[in-house]
């Protein structure tokens, strides 16, 4: 009798579970096209610009599945400022002979305003001011540090819009 009862009560759980979802992620369906503009860039690195582009652009398109478009015919724009680059802070440190320091480890720390506006609806998909990623490395390879810090930018820009809908 026992069993029958739990059969009868998981069938019921079961059936009622059916009734009830989670809403699909992503951007709303009315987006499938995309211009990513220059960020505007407020520090010394002038490659900077073109290596968050390049690596949204793969991201918007790889992720989130939109076409790349001009800004004119987009339906959404993707855009923002590059606030804050710090290519060399000192995580790990060993001592050495007569009282000197090595840096074992070190950190690149990258900070940006950046928003998803939808072009035509004419309201803002995401927006996230003063998001900072960073990126460890062994010196001296800091572009390893900086690859991984805009991999992780790439990450929190797209679970941010995902998570919006």
């Amino acid at each position: 009798m026992n069993h029958k009862l739990a059969w009868i009560a998981l069938s019921v759980l079961g059936a009622w579970s059916c009734l009830y979802g989670f809403a699909g992620g992503g951007l709303p369906p009315q987006i499938h096209t995309v211009a990513i503009l220059p960020f505007d860039n407020q520090t010394s690195q002038p490659a900077l610009t073109q290596a968050v582009s390049d690596a949204l652009r793969e991201a918007v398109e790889n992720r989130l599945g939109l076409r790349p478009a001009a800004e004119a015919t987009a339906d959404a724009v993707v855009r923002g400022a590059i606030i804050r680059y710090e290519p060399d802070i000192p995580v790990s440190f060993q001592a050495g002979q007569a009282g000197n320091v090595t840096v074992n480890k070190r950190r690149v720390q990258l900070t940006l305003n950046v928003e998803i506006y939808d072009q035509r609806q004419g309201r803002m998909l995401w927006q996230r001011s003063g998001l900072t990623v960073d990126g460890e490395y062994q010196p001296p390879q800091e572009a390893q540090g900086r690859q991984t810090a805009l991999n992780k930018l790439v990450s929190d820009i797209v679970d941010g819009a995902q998570s919006q809908w």
